[in-house]
């Protein structure tokens, strides 16, 4: 198989995955079957077909030590999801720039449905250890405020096919089902959580974890969400300025204080329609960015280039 598939990622449908069976769905076999394309865990390299070493995450990933000393000589390209993680990875373990190239990530746009404004609801669609257990306790507090607010958390490492990994939050997640404004989904197929995201008013993401690219981020966006995030990892590159961004705060505390002033304002201006306008320049902007036709193309135009400068086209 041209791109590859390791032992931990068999049984997911995360991200990485996502990317992974969308550009194999879209690349022709005449072209894709030349290249070994590897996201993120290195096992064997195929020394028949071109190697193309695809990243999605962190320089400090242990899967990604081998890069050290010269490790990124084993591989034709390394690819990357942003800018921002290509240039830590260049930091981290001295690579050349020559060796490296960003292709961000890509969704299917989400189709436009008017929301309704009786009531005002809030999303969590990634895994819980990205920021749910401050979004709990700032919601909460919010729904004191206000009556017609309500939450939908999706959140699993059952995505991953590694639903062990819940037991340390199931204390969180009974506190999400025992709410009475906070609907506890678990993992959904991807088609459920984007018809959710069509009735959602707001992406409510407190991250505290280091993004390298943010596919549930592209996704509220282009759903029309309003989307509370700080400016941690990669998410500033994702959202380009148009989501309602804050400055990150290390003290869980602090972090929850901003949080929900950002997240009080969200809810009034969402309410009195102040940010319809900006919502829909939003759109267009994830749609026409962030749209697989786009990506499909760099992709064969990548590939392409590598056979060129190689004299095998």
């Amino acid at each position: 198989m041209p791109v590859s598939i390791d032992e931990l990622s068999k049984n997911s449908m995360g991200g990485t995955e996502r990317m992974k069976y969308g550009l194999q769905d879209r690349i022709s076999p005449e072209l894709l079957d030349k290249f070994q394309v590897i996201c993120s865990r290195v096992r064997e390299i195929d020394p028949k077909l071109i190697p193309i070493y695809w990243l999605h995450d962190l320089p400090e990933d242990p899967e990604s030590e081998h890069l050290r000393a010269g490790g990124w000589n084993k591989f034709e390209k390394c690819v990357f999801v942003s800018n921002w993680q290509m240039q830590n990875y260049i930091k981290h373990f001295n690579m050349p720039w020559y060796k490296s190239r960003v292709i961000q990530n890509a969704i299917e746009p989400i189709p436009f449905v008017p929301k309704n404004k009786d009531k005002i609801k809030l999303i969590y669609h990634t895994t819980p250890h990205r920021g749910l257990n401050l979004l709990v306790p700032v919601f909460t507090k919010l729904a004191e405020k206000y009556d017609n607010i309500e939450l939908d958390v999706f959140s699993s490492f059952e995505i991953y096919g590694w639903k062990q990994r819940d037991e340390p939050f199931e204390a969180l997640f009974d506190a999400c089902r025992n709410h009475p404004k906070i609907n506890y989904h678990g993992f959904q197929p991807n088609d459920v959580v984007r018809k959710a995201l069509q009735e959602a008013h707001i992406f409510a993401y407190p991250s505290i974890w280091v993004e390298t690219s943010c596919i549930a981020l592209m996704e509220a966006m282009s759903a029309g969400c309003l989307c509370v995030h700080p400016n941690y990892g990669a998410l500033p590159e994702t959202s380009a300025g148009f989501t309602w961004m804050y400055q990150y705060r290390e003290d869980i505390r602090d972090h929850m204080v901003i949080f929900y002033s950002m997240l009080d304002k969200a809810i009034n201006d969402v309410m009195t329609e102040n940010v319809q306008v900006s919502l829909e320049t939003t759109k267009n902007y994830i749609d026409t960015f962030y749209n697989w036709d786009r990506r499909t193309e760099e992709w064969q135009n990548f590939f392409t280039n590598i056979l060129r400068e190689k004299k095998l086209l």
